[in-house]
Formats: C-alpha cells, sequence, structure tokens
C-alpha cells in the first residue's frame, strides 16, 4: 500500500519533494512493487554495455564533513551533503555552500564507490560529495525514470563488492542494459502515485489501548492455508497484474505480478514459515509455501485491515526459528483492539488510518 516509501523518512521527505513536484506536473504515476519487480525482470532479457557507454563518470568533491559547516537538519541555504551511506538517499547532512566551490548540479547519480558500495541514488538537488563517491552524468537526455531505472541496475552488482572490495576502478566497466524498452516505460510510467502529507480526515484521535479488550484470532478471521504455486510455473503465464505472495517481510510480502492467480484479494495474509509476518492483500494473488490468509468474518476495507495488520505484526516477537507462527497458534493467538458495546470498534480503526497524514495516498 505504500507506493513510495523511500521518501517518508528524515531527509527525505524533503529531498524527493522536486521529483514528487515534477511527477504531479506531468500526471505520470508507478506502482514501485510492481516497477521494481518489471525491472529485475528485464534486467535479464536485455543487451548489456559498461556503464561508461551510458554515463561520464566523474569524482566528487571528497570533503570531509568535519571541514564544512554542517547541520543535521535542513536549514536556509545549505545543501546536501551525500556520503558512504546506504541511508536518506545517500545524504548524511546539509553544509553551507562553500566560495568558489559550485555544487554538482541537481538530476545526477551518485554512487558510493567505498563503505557501502554500489549504492546509488538520483539527486534532486544540488550537492557536495564526501570522499569515495563517484558522479554520474548522462550522456544524453533521460527521464526521471530512465536515472531511477539505472540505480537499480548498479544496485543490482553489489554481490561483486562483499568482502572489503571498492568499486573505484571498475565501476566504469560494470554492466547495465543499453537501453530501457519504451513499452516498458510507457506502461509503468502512466501516472505516478505521489504520497502528500495530507490526510482524508481533519481529526485526531488518541490510542488509549487501557480500554482496549483482547479478541481471539479465530473470532474474528477464518485461518487457512493457501494454494502453493511454484515460481516457474508463475513464470509460464508470464508478467501480469496479480501479486504472487511470499513469506518475505518485505514489499507487503510480494515477490512479484503475474497473470495468474489462486486466492480471492480483501484478506490478510500471514507467514507461517517464521516471524508471522502479516500483510493486506487487495487484489486475487498466489501464494508461494507457508502463506495462510485470514478471511475476514467482519466487513472489511483497506483502512481497517492496515490498523489490524501493524497490531498482528506487534506479535512477532512471539516467534523464532524454533517457534513458529503456525495455524495452530495463530488460533490461539489474542490481539488487542478498541471496542465499543463489547465488540471490535472498526469504525474507529478506519477513521483512526484516514486521520494519519498521508492516508489520502493509501
Amino acid at each position: 500500500m505504500k507506493l513510495l516509501p523511500l521518501m517518508m523518512n528524515g531527509v527525505l521527505k524533503h529531498i524527493w519533494k522536486p521529483i514528487i513536484v515534477f511527477y504531479q506536473k506531468k500526471n505520470l504515476s508507478i506502482r514501485l512493487n510492481h516497477f521494481w519487480f518489471l525491472m529485475n525482470y528485464t534486467l535479464k532479457k536485455m543487451k548489456l554495455t559498461k556503464l561508461s557507454n551510458i554515463f561520464d563518470i566523474k569524482y566528487g568533491n571528497g570533503f570531509e564533513l568535519y571541514n564544512l559547516k554542517s547541520y543535521q537538519k535542513r536549514i536556509i541555504n545549505t545543501i546536501p551533503f551525500v556520503a558512504r551511506t546506504a541511508e536518506n538517499n545517500g545524504i548524511s547532512a546539509f553544509v553551507e555552500i562553500i566560495n568558489n566551490v559550485v555544487p554538482f548540479p541537481s538530476g545526477l547519480i551518485t554512487v558510493s564507490v567505498g563503505g557501502s558500495v554500489l549504492e546509488a541514488f538520483l539527486q534532486p538537488e544540488r550537492f557536495y560529495t564526501g570522499f569515495h563517491v563517484l558522479v554520474l552524468f548522462p550522456k544524453y537526455e533521460m527521464e526521471i525514470v530512465e536515472k531511477l531505472y539505472y540505480c537499480y541496475c548498479i544496485r543490482k552488482n553489489k554481490y561483486k563488492y562483499s568482502y572489503g572490495r571498492q568499486a573505484n576502478k571498475t565501476l566504469k566497466d560494470i554492466l547495465i542494459p543499453k537501453s530501457i524498452p519504451q513499452d516498458f516505460v510507457i506502461i509503468n510510467c502512466e501516472k505516478l502515485n505521489t504520497l502528500i502529507p495530507q490526510s482524508i480526515i481533519n481529526q485526531k484521535f488518541e490510542l488509549n489501548t487501557n480500554d482496549w479488550q483482547l479478541f481471539e484470532l479465530k473470532s474474528l478471521f477464518t485461518i487457512k492455508g493457501s494454494k502453493t504455486t511454484p515460481l516457474l510455473e508463475l513464470e509460464d503465464y508470464g508478467i501480469g497484474k496479480y501479486p504472487y505472495v511470499t513469506t518475505r517481510a518485505t514489499n507487503n510480502g510480494v515477490e512479484g505480478f503475474y497473470n495468474y492467480y489462486t486466492e480471492e484479494g480483501n484478506v490478510l495474509t500471514v507467514d507461517s514459515a517464521v516471524l508471522g509476518y502479516c500483510s493486506y492483500q487487495p487484489l486475487p494473488f498466489s501464494a508461494s509455501d507457508h502463506v495462510e490468509k485470514l478471511i475476514p468474518k467482519f466487513k472489511i476495507n483497506k483502512y481497517i485491515a492496515l490498523f489490524l495488520t501493524t497490531i498482528i505484526n506487534l506479535e512477532q516477537y512471539r516467534y523464532n526459528y524454533g517457534i513458529k507462527c503456525s495455524q495452530i497458534r495463530m488460533r490461539k493467538l489474542k490481539i488487542k483492539l478498541p471496542v465499543k458495546n463489547g465488540k471490535p470498534n472498526w469504525e474507529f480503526m478506519e477513521r483512526y488510518i484516514k486521520s494519519l497524514p498521508y492516508s489520502i495516498s493509501i
């Protein structure tokens, strides 16, 4: 449900604003979880070329942060300082502009070649860099989506640089797709669902859990398994719009999208392999092994579902590799919920989620 999770934490909320505004003006949209999957899939089927054939690669500034006037939060007349970190778009601080040192322009890609090697990020604002950060200048005009695509392609080479290996001398030679199929770009970039910090309802709620009551999970849901569908079988059906839900605890449990499904949507899914990661599946889907379904015995919508998945995921501490979240344990599980007249207060749950920042983008 969170289409742009990268953009919501810390400095990213500010750093990515120019990109968000750009896409709002262009009226473009991407479902990023679907988008990243399709990119990964097509990487295997494209002609490859050296990175240096697509980008001019230049050294960054090589500044030491302690020699600059730096701030952890953005203030007036400061610009991002890009370092060798995998977080916050590579930005470790904001620094004052140095006399006679022109910042790199916006729209370039930064790549760390030491530290967190091959962390590639598109920089939407002017910036300085620290040591071991290279800057990529496209050799031809690129859309933002193309640059984000190449950031992803560069990161897919990270496995080559484990155990302290650096990429200073070899970055230029890594292989990336020679071009991006236009039908791929058009299909996946018709509209960008940008996140804006607006709530659906302008109301604040307090969560006083002292007044909540415990409910058995089995009293709220029918708990049953899903049909296991091998990935090779799905590949025969081809890429499509139906999620393939696995036991992964990221990306809403989704591993890819195919032209096939075995389960109806509007249910919760739970990983029964280990920790019991719970997610909401609004669409029909297929599933890997150890994916259980929680079929609601009440009228559910995405807002109530998100409230419940958050509550259920708080119970993960109960499970580990020796104590898996099996169907038997799920049926014994009790969760604490807000109540009204002794029953779960579904209306409160829905309105609470709708009152949160960014809920308009759900």
